[in-house]
């Protein structure tokens, strides 16, 4: 599989509205996910290794980010065609199994992740109150290896931009697998 690094943050950047089917059987929109503090929007899939290697911490992150204040979804954008482990259903069990504290939406069209930019899984969007786009990082300095010991540069990040408004300005980019685009018609 190849990997493929985001790019720098691009600080500012408005978040774009969606509105997308989950696996709890809900359409949600930006502002179903907003928070009150901020915004993290992961963009994500069922069997990407990058992703598997994180997912607990991951989780464990957004519950904790969910409690001070900042709202969180996953979006899947992969081709369920090419990629059928990542369909809805199979999402659904996924985000069971680790216990989803957060909605996990398909990007069927893929509009949204070509809205966002978005490149690869795991791909996170930090946003602010306000919705401009503050962190374009990492979850931490992990790969596709599990490293629980790690300083939790996403959640200290994102707790940064609940408190200031803003994010880091030094930004370690995400790795992982890169997003599989439909091909086109």
């Amino acid at each position: 599989m190849a990997s493929t690094e985001t790019p720098v943050c691009d600080f500012g950047w408005k978040a774009v509205d969606f509105a997308l089917p989950a696996t709890d059987g809900r359409t949600y929109q930006l502002a179903d996910i907003a928070g009150p503090r901020g915004t993290l929007l992961v963009f994500m899939c069922n069997h990407c290794p990058y992703v598997r290697a994180v997912i607990d911490r991951l989780v464990e992150d957004a519950t904790h980010l969910q409690g001070a204040g900042i709202g969180v979804a996953g979006i899947m954008p992969n081709d369920t065609v090419a990629y059928p482990q990542d369909d809805l259903d199979h999402m659904t069990d996924f985000a069971r199994s680790h216990r989803f504290t957060f909605p996990y939406l398909i990007d069927e069209t893929q509009e949204v992740a070509r809205a966002y930019g978005a490149v690869c899984t795991p791909d996170f969007f930090g946003f602010n109150d306000q919705l401009a786009l503050q962190y374009r990082g990492r979850l931490d300095a992990s790969r596709r290896e599990a490293a629980p010991d790690v300083p939790r540069e996403l959640r200290q990040a994102m707790l940064m931009v609940a408190e200031t408004g803003q994010g880091p300005e030094h930004q370690v980019p995400s790795m992982g697998c890169s997003i599989k685009w439909r091909a086109a018609a």
